[in-house]
């Protein structure tokens, strides 16, 4: 059940902790925006859409109130939700206040695991609160990549048919490791999906929808690491010129490749869990995230 509770700020100020309202996140666009995030107005909609949301609302002594903070816990089904979008008004940095939104996003996910990608900064925290690295994740973008499919002469890239989005989830489930439909779902309404087929069969899947300052790839799903180079390679390939990004964990081995094809890395940071972290049973793997907030 969503509550509210006081924090202080100081003397002359105090915080409240509440659930977020869409009226919100304007200034939640706002604080990204002061920390040079990507994120449009629109990404931060679809968060808030398809997760337990909370901000920190500052009230001065005027009566005057602004939102100082933020953060999101998404649920993956029973077993598992992804934290991000942790935000803490500069001016109100030292406070505890950090620790106070996680303390209540975790409530939140109940006896859920919970991951989570971590910058420096953050990191402490979470350590102290029982996180663990599990993976480093590089973040690659570029206007100026080049890049060819290489494919099989049995093999095409063609599009996710509407029909197949239920085999487009279910295999997402076997490599993530966590039930991400009701995450999915919402973003194929919007989302172009490459398949790669060889002698009828799928070999691989990969998403591009828009996001951040142009658009993103992921996630991306395979069996084999060149088959996700070649859906990376058919994304690239069929947008020149245009923005885009990708986030790759490091376990699979693509960061040298994306920099060889011109997708530049410009931040490196930790996947963490509290908990026991999602293990896939079967040949497929996720070869890039669906963002950092998001897993």
């Amino acid at each position: 059940m969503h509550t509210e509770s006081t924090l202080t700020a100081g003397q002359a100020a105090q915080t409240t902790l509440r659930p977020m309202r869409p009226e919100d996140l304007v200034s939640c666009h706002a604080m990204s925006l002061h920390l040079h995030w990507p994120h449009r107005l629109a990404d931060w909609q679809f968060h808030h859409q398809v997760s337990s949301s909370w901000a920190v609302e500052l009230e001065q002594p005027d009566g005057a109130r602004s939102v100082a903070g933020s953060g999101m816990l998404c649920p993956l089904g029973e077993d598992y939700a992804s934290l991000g979008l942790v935000i803490i008004a500069d001016a109100l940095q030292g406070r505890g206040l950090g620790r106070a939104m996680m303390q209540r996003l975790l409530q939140d996910a109940g006896s859920r695991n919970v991951i989570l990608n971590a910058t420096d900064a953050g990191r402490p925290l979470y350590e102290k609160l029982g996180f663990a690295v599990t993976d480093t994740l590089s973040q690659h973008q570029s206007t100026t990549a080049r890049a060819q499919p290489v494919l099989a002469a049995d093999a095409r890239i063609r599009p996710l048919r509407k029909e197949e989005a239920p085999a487009f989830l279910a295999l997402d489930r076997q490599a993530s490791g966590m039930d991400r439909s009701t995450l999915l779902q919402p973003l194929l309404a919007t989302a172009e999906v490459a398949v790669l087929e060889q002698a009828g069969q799928v070999k691989g899947v990969a998403m591009l929808r828009e996001f951040g300052r142009g658009r993103v790839i992921g996630p991306v799903i395979a069996s084999q690491v060149e088959d996700a180079k070649a859906l990376i390679a058919h994304w690239v390939h069929a947008y020149p010129g245009a923005y885009l990004r990708i986030d790759v964990p490091g376990r699979t081995g693509l960061k040298p490749w994306l920099e060889e094809i011109g997708l530049t890395c410009v931040d490196n940071v930790v996947s963490m869990c509290r908990g026991t972290p999602p293990s896939p049973a079967t040949p497929w793997r996720t070869y890039s995230m669906i963002n950092q907030a998001l897993g």
